[in-house]
């Protein structure tokens, strides 16, 4: 086992767990993130740490160099950074939409610009982009990270029968329901932009819904193993749904029509917010 990883958004959850694992396995990993001082664990296990935001040019250009320097090669790219801006579509700043696509779409493909000459060379590589399985589905409020998942999904298909020739793999990972960060930041922007004005009681009561949303979901270890096997078989998927709820969001995305599918939406996200709301009562 072994070879040499690049980890984007290493600071913490998916990321974190995914440097970690693939360390374990064997492989010389670069855990990359904006906040170094969070990947202090990791560079305690032996994982090369590496400050990098993956919306800075000079910084994506000086780690792959990095590791070029040092390892001699690449193996395999984990392109994971990325976050959920939330909010009713008329009311997100277009500055704000342009930097969700800047980081989860634009920063990933660019580490695949700068990492795909070293692989062609090789005449192997893998790359996994964490999307989620918000590219195939999608819910209220959520529009410009749907759709920047969807592109980011559009993206890979493409790259995938580009490089294929070339003994280069691209692999999806579509994680459902994870306990990361990723509820607390999107309802905390959906307050901020959408917490006032014609779309607050909405807003409101689905932040409530996205802050109760960590009781019972799955680790991100579950992801972690997801994508070391992806990095490590020797076929791998094209995507892997993992996570609770995912493969039935996928399946009955899948069989309803889309008018069936938003009364699905409407009652599952009134029956999260109902829920939400007794809890605080409670409390």
């Amino acid at each position: 086992m072994g070879g040499v990883a690049i980890v984007t958004g290493a600071s913490s959850g998916i990321g974190a767990a995914t440097s970690r694992l693939l360390h374990e396995r064997g492989f010389r990993v670069y855990a990359a993130g904006r906040r170094l001082d969070r990947m202090a664990p990791l560079a305690a296990l032996g994982v090369t740490t590496v400050r990098a935001d993956v919306t800075e040019e000079a910084g994506l250009v000086a780690l792959v160099d990095r590791v070029v320097t040092e390892s001699q090669r690449i193996d395999v790219l984990v392109n994971n950074a990325g976050y959920g801006s939330f909010g009713a579509l008329e009311d997100v700043p277009q500055a704000e939409a342009r930097r969700q696509f800047e980081v989860n779409v634009f920063g990933a493909a660019r580490l695949c610009q700068l990492v795909l000459p070293h692989l062609r060379a090789q005449g192997a590589g893998r790359i996994i982009n964490v999307s989620s399985v918000g590219a195939r589905m999608y819910q209220p409020l959520g529009g410009w990270y749907h759709a920047t998942k969807c592109a980011l999904e559009g993206l890979s298909d493409c790259l995938r029968v580009e490089v294929a020739p070339l003994g280069i793999d691209v692999v999806m990972i579509e994680p459902g329901a994870i306990d990361t960060e990723f509820a607390k930041v999107a309802g905390e922007r959906l307050l901020r932009v959408s917490g006032t004005g014609a779309y607050a009681g909405y807003a409101r009561r689905y932040a409530a819904a996205l802050a109760s949303e960590p009781r019972g979901i799955s680790s991100p270890a579950v992801v972690a193993r997801a994508i070391v096997r992806a990095a490590t078989v020797r076929r791998p998927r094209t995507r892997y749904a993992v996570g609770r709820g995912a493969r039935a969001a996928l399946v009955a995305r899948w069989l309803l029509p889309d008018r069936a599918y938003d009364r699905l939406l409407v009652g599952f996200f009134s029956t999260m917010v109902n829920a939400s709301a007794r809890a605080a009562k409670r409390s």
